[in-house]
């Protein structure tokens, strides 16, 4: 059936099957309104998938990944390989491992740097504790010296009248590492898998160490197969990138910086083919990946970098949306 006009309520519930057929039954118009609101307290207990940061965005593509028909056995089996499989998925299983692989010597980082012990248990348990552990590995993949850097920050103002230590030594080590240590020639290119994810380094139990190393190489091969399954399908996000170069050292650039693109859209799952990255970042983690995605034309190594005078081959042009500011220049996005 169809009319002039169609009028849809969509929902997070509403399936992706429902709502082709909802909004193609417009000859002149589909017009589709997302549910944003949630129920006040006089409706009980919010349902625990309530999300209270849901955007339309947001919840436009969870009905496009919500399918309603039921699957083959293969297509099931392969919608579970993917979702294992992803970088969103290896990238979280590596950042919830590398947590409990480095709370020890977080803990004695803590004691060093001249908490007292109840301090320490109160920052180890605190609900920040996570994106401090997080920002510590940000910062000693960019090459921080985590002996020195959160002593004299904690020394620099006291903690007496925090209320959450966590989240206060977090912010300040957040706004202490918006650039890379070193400068210019001495500077060294930031420890990162994928060029998305930091490294975990440090001392840290065997069985630790194997399950991050296993990880870190599932997400570097995930990244270059999606890449390489982009570049043979044609995909449109490609064409924005620029042909390949021919110059050997070039291309190993390109390449380089071709994979961590590859590895951001299977992280956030970017499903927009106009464009390499996709829509605008949801929260503060996207964006610092977003910007480490966003090193476009891409450049070789200084130790390879042609002789003068010499012509590139075949340029790449900046993906849309990107930034021309040096990434050395940039402030890490959140921070102040």
């Amino acid at each position: 059936m169809t009319t002039d006009t169609a009028h849809v309520i969509a929902t997070a519930t509403t399936t992706r099957e429902n709502f082709y057929v909802a909004m193609t039954r417009g000859a002149d118009g589909n017009y589709a309104y997302v549910v944003l609101d949630r129920p006040d307290d006089s409706h009980g207990v919010p349902h625990p998938s309530d999300n209270p940061d849901a955007t339309a965005r947001s919840v436009l593509y969870g009905v496009i990944q919500h399918i309603g028909a039921e699957l083959s056995a293969h297509e099931a089996i392969t919608a579970e390989q993917e979702r294992w499989s992803n970088i969103g998925q290896l990238a979280a299983e590596y950042e919830t491992i590398a947590q409990a692989a480095q709370h020890d010597r977080w803990a004695g980082l803590f004691a060093v740097a001249g908490l007292t012990v109840e301090q320490v248990d109160a920052v180890l348990d605190s609900d920040a504790y996570p994106a401090l552990s997080a920002e510590l590995r940000h910062a000693e993949a960019n090459h921080h010296n985590l002996d020195t850097l959160p002593p004299r920050l904690i020394a620099a103002r006291g903690l007496d009248d925090a209320d959450d230590i966590a989240s206060v030594i977090h912010a300040r080590i957040a706004r202490a590492t918006t650039r890379p240590a070193g400068s210019g020639r001495t500077r060294k290119p930031p420890r990162l898998i994928a060029g998305l994810l930091p490294y975990a380094e440090g001392p840290m139990a065997d069985d630790m160490r194997q399950a991050l190393d296993e990880r870190h190489e599932l997400i570097e091969a995930r990244a270059e197969a999606v890449l390489a399954g982009a570049l043979a399908d044609k995909a449109l996000w490609t064409a924005q990138l620029g042909p390949e170069p021919k110059d050997l050292n070039q291309g190993k650039a390109w390449r380089r910086a071709a994979v961590v693109v590859a590895a951001y859209r299977d992280r956030y799952q970017v499903t927009d083919d106009q464009t390499p990255l996709g829509p605008p970042p949801q929260n503060t983690r996207q964006k610092i990946d977003r910007a480490s995605s966003d090193q476009w034309p891409p450049r070789a190594s200084s130790s390879r970098r042609r002789s003068p005078g010499r012509k590139s081959t075949a340029p790449a042009p900046k993906p849309h949306g990107g930034n021309s500011t040096p990434a050395h220049r940039r402030r890490r996005p959140g921070t102040r």
